[in-house]
């Protein structure tokens, strides 16, 4: 069994559909690049995924559970969607570990192994208003990798990233697929998404098709 299965996805907003008919399988073990336009339905798809947007039709089963029936968002998730958004008076370590309270699954230390990965260091004080577009950048990717998910979306993950942070990625990513999880990345860098992915989805219009 597939690991996500999205059947007849179909999402109309204000008279207009912005995913058509979707239907595809996604399993684990794998990562899975979409590309498009601005406005092609890449980021709405991916919010559909995550239980933040409801179909208008057809459903999304995510590890036999249907989202918006069974469960309201995935069980196991991290991601990436749009701006990044964390609290401006607080040290980089001091919103992840507010994030990390929620589930309670890792600690301090782990919080601190993935900033360092990263690039970022945990002892720094500087608040997070005070950080550049990079450094928020990679505080997104640590918040959506640090409990080591089953699925894990990013959309745009390499905005604002340096090249050997893209790199350093690249290689978190590819190590995650080797953990088995499910990886869906989008990105205007088509080369990034050739070099990653397993299989290739466009995007257009609100409509999908393998590459």
């Amino acid at each position: 069994m597939s690991y996500i299965e999205i059947k007849n996805l179909t999402k109309i907003i204000k008279g207009n559909k912005v995913l058509d008919n979707i239907n595809i399988n996604l399993s684990n073990g794998k990562i899975y690049g979409f590309i498009g336009r601005n406005g092609s339905g890449k980021t709405m798809l991916f919010r559909a995924i995550c239980g933040l947007i409801r179909p208008t039709t057809g459903e999304i089963t995510i590890n036999g559970k249907i989202i918006s029936n069974d469960i309201d968002f995935p069980e196991s998730c991290g991601a990436i969607l749009e701006t990044p958004g964390f609290w401006d008076n607080q040290t980089g370590l001091e919103c992840l570990k507010n994030i990390a309270s929620i589930k309670s699954i890792i600690n301090k230390d782990i919080i601190s192994q993935w900033m360092l990965k990263l690039g970022l260091d945990p002892k720094d004080r500087k608040t997070f208003k005070k950080y550049s577009l990079g450094m928020k950048q990679k505080l997104a990717l640590v918040q959506a990798l640090m409990e080591s998910p089953n699925l894990i979306i990013l959309d745009e993950p390499t905005n604002a990233l340096d090249e050997e942070s893209v790199l350093i990625l690249k290689d978190i990513l590819k190590k995650e697929r080797e953990r088995g999880a499910t990886i869906l990345l989008s990105s205007h860098n088509k080369t990034d998404i050739e070099e990653l992915s397993d299989k290739i989805f466009k995007i257009d219009v609100g409509k999908v098709k393998e590459v």
